[in-house]
């Protein structure tokens, strides 16, 4: 049986290059107009920072890597059982030309339900070297989560 030739792609460190090259081009496009004329980014392209959900005893976690934030532009709210975690992160000088710019700026906000029965009381929160962690007391589900099977309405074909 004669064995597959393997094909190597021709345009493989072309495309690499090419999409380097769009990149840096929008970088520099971004560069010629200020943050000031700029468009305000809207809920469809606004940045929103890594988040990590975890228990640990009894109590529920939420961690943001926030870098670059100053806490006067942090607020964390509570209503109807939903935490916001709402913030900005700004350009460090205007003075400054960035020739490359890769981190997200602008306004962000994330919204996480809480279990039902949560109060305002339970909930406390630190912000220390960029990092944001709200502790919700008792609200960890013993249990954790229940995994659902997922089915398909379809016949698998073999």
């Amino acid at each position: 049986m004669p064995t597959k030739k393997k094909w190597n792609n021709p345009f493989r460190g072309v495309i690499d290059m090419m999409s380097e090259m769009n990149r840096i081009s929008d970088t520099m496009s971004n560069l010629e107009t200020s943050s000031a004329t700029a468009t305000p980014r809207g809920h469809s392209d606004a940045w929103s920072p890594p988040t990590d959900i975890f228990a640990k005893g009894e109590d529920l976690y939420i961690r943001c890597d926030l870098p670059g934030i100053l806490a006067e532009n942090l607020e964390v709210s509570f209503s109807h059982g939903t935490l916001t975690i709402a913030g900005e992160r700004m350009r460090d000088d205007s003075e400054i030309i960035y020739y490359a710019s890769e981190r997200y700026l602008g306004t962000f906000r994330r919204e996480i339900t809480l279990p039902t029965g949560v109060d305002d009381d339970e909930i406390e929160a630190t912000f220390d070297e960029g990092l944001l962690t709200v502790r919700v007391k008792g609200a960890a589900d013993a249990e954790g989560p229940r995994t659902i099977q997922v089915t398909s309405q379809k016949k698998q074909q073999r």
